[in-house]
């Protein structure tokens, strides 16, 4: 079985909702979402990252917006920024799960390329544990803290404001280029993350912020969980333009799963087709080169492709690139092997 190693997972949203029954929800599954223990097992998963996400007190899950994002067009307002002392217990609640996740035996939150090694050749999950949305940091002082902690990947927003950036708001078709630049302190928390070693994540970030991070930053840009936008012209996809500045700092993309992001009408409809994943793999592919694509599911967060449905499924995913032309070493990088060598090369700065 192809080892995978994912950009992007949402699971300690359901971990925390399991309350102390969190551990048999990870060791054993319920049946519901797209992630647990037994499923990753299943589906070649070896670790990936596991996002702290604070939930907007309303957005994508009303109906009004569900309906709306399966009928394109659409453009929804952006969420009101969240206040900090709001997200702070949210993030620790997360952050807490994960680390109870060490005590089980199966999982090590990895800290450094020698860790993420020795995890993978244990046998264990290694998981990176990466905060999507910066809200729950206030200041330097709390993100070296939260460095402390084990966080090693941080994306200043996810799609609303926070006091470093602005968010790209779902809308289909549309691009990126929606509202203002990094603030000051967005571009403190560059040179903090630079000097840290916390992989900086673009997923999300408006396009006037994505410049900002790729002006200031001396690190591969790297987007955790995106698509292609010249093939499904969500404002969450990624121009050309930014891929080809991607590629130009030695960075990396991780194809999202969601079925709205990957799909031309930008329908929020399961994806009926794996094969429109290879098409956004061969635009990746032909901008960024073998060693800049990689996966990035979004599982827990999004909508997945029918033929895609958990983690479990992954060999699907995989036997399409083979039916494709993808050789063994291709598949390799890209299923895991480029996640491991982004990190090795951020973390050894």
């Amino acid at each position: 079985m192809t080892p995978v190693f994912d950009g992007h997972n949402d699971f300690l949203q359901r971990l925390v909702a399991a309350g102390p029954n969190g551990a048999r929800l990870w060791l054993q599954g319920d049946g519901t979402g797209h992630l647990d223990l037994p499923r990753m097992q299943a589906g070649g998963l070896v670790g990936g990252f596991f996002a702290i996400w604070i939930p907007s007190p309303s957005g994508l899950t009303d109906a009004g917006a569900l309906h709306a994002m399966e009928n394109p067009p659409f453009a929804l307002p952006l969420p009101d920024e969240i206040p900090h002392d709001t997200a702070l217990p949210h993030a620790f609640a997360q952050a807490a799960a994960l680390l109870a996740l060490e005590r089980t035996g199966t999982l090590r939150v990895v800290r450094d390329a020698a860790g993420l090694r020795a995890c993978l050749a244990e046998g264990r999950i290694a998981a990176v544990m990466h905060m999507e949305g910066a809200e729950a940091i206030r200041d330097m002082d709390a993100l070296h803290l939260w460095h402390a902690a084990g966080l090693r990947s941080l994306g200043p927003v996810w799609s609303r404001p926070t006091r470093f950036g602005h968010g790209v708001p779902f809308a289909h078709p549309a691009g990126p280029g929606i509202g203002a630049g990094l603030t000051p302190a967005g571009c403190a928390l560059v040179a903090e993350c630079n000097a840290l070693g916390i992989l900086l994540d673009l997923s999300h970030l408006n396009e006037a912020g994505f410049d900002d991070v790729a002006r200031l930053s001396d690190a591969p840009l790297v987007a955790s969980h995106s698509a292609v936008h010249a093939i499904c012209e969500s404002s969450r996809n990624l121009t050309d333009r930014q891929l080809r500045q991607i590629a130009d700092s030695g960075g990396l993309v991780g194809l999202n799963f969601a079925s709205s992001f990957l799909r031309p009408d930008g329908r929020r409809l399961p994806l009926e087709d794996l094969g429109v994943m290879i098409r956004h793999l061969d635009h990746l592919l032909a901008i960024l080169g073998e060693d800049g694509v990689a996966l990035g599911s979004d599982f827990d967060g999004a909508l997945m492709p029918r033929d895609l449905g958990d983690a479990a499924a992954l060999p699907r995913l995989i036997a399409a690139m083979e039916a494709h032309g993808y050789g063994p070493a291709l598949i390799a990088k890209i299923a895991c092997d480029n996640w491991i060598g982004m990190l090795e090369r951020c973390w050894a700065r």
